[in-house]
């Protein structure tokens, strides 16, 4: 008796589904099995890497090769016919060992100016109008229209006399100045007292140029 068409497909159904779980059963284990290889590998090839030793490496020196020579000079024969063949040069001696001379001292300043304290100060015999009556307009200036004040530093010594004189403000190159130190030297001056004793001392007079 046969079986009806309908059991058959059932029973190829199963077979099939059965196959198919064994197969895949199957391909599962082979799958395991080829992964827990390639660890293993993996972690053996890490702890071979770990006990490698890493060395340095000298550094390399590159030797220094001394300069060549200097090239010897060849003496050029000169076109000069009349200098002597046999002419030598004397050599210099120069001691680097001496000390050289100290520089010599500055010039000393006798026109400089030292204030000494005084209680009255020097005055013209006459007053400063004395010293404008003797003071002469160079004929330069007054032609030229020169006006202006010279100032003069005068040294008045204990006598009261003019001793020595500084131009510190002057009207240029036009007898002004000349004729400011003249007239200052012309006139009788009292001496600077200190404590009722005479003193040398310096002292500024004004010397006015004005045309009339």
């Amino acid at each position: 008796m046969r079986a009806s068409p309908t059991k058959s497909l059932k029973l190829d159904y199963r077979r099939l589904i059965e196959m198919g779980l064994v197969i895949s059963l199957g391909l599962h284990i082979m799958f395991f099995q080829v992964f827990k290889r390639i660890q293993v590998k993996t972690v053996q090839r890490s702890a071979s890497l770990k006990q490698l030793e890493i060395e340095d490496i000298p550094e390399t020196q590159q030797e220094r090769k001394a300069p060549p020579p200097a090239r010897p000079t060849v003496p050029i024969a000169s076109e000069d016919e009349d200098l002597p063949e046999d002419e030598t040069i004397d050599e210099t001696l120069i001691d680097f060992d001496s000390e050289p001379p100290p520089p010599p001292p500055p010039p000393s300043d006798d026109d400089a100016i030292v204030f000494v304290p005084y209680d009255e100060p020097p005055q013209p015999i006459g007053g400063f109008a004395a010293i404008q009556r003797q003071l002469v307009y160079p004929e330069i200036a007054r032609k030229a229209g020169v006006e202006g004040r010279v100032l003069v530093y005068a040294q008045i010594d204990e006598d009261g006399n003019v001793v020595r004189t500084k131009v510190v403000k002057s009207l240029g190159p036009n007898g002004c100045d000349e004729a400011a130190v003249n007239a200052i030297r012309d006139v009788k001056w009292r001496p600077a007292k200190q404590r009722d004793r005479a003193v040398k001392v310096w002292i500024a007079v004004p010397v006015d140029f004005r045309l009339q």
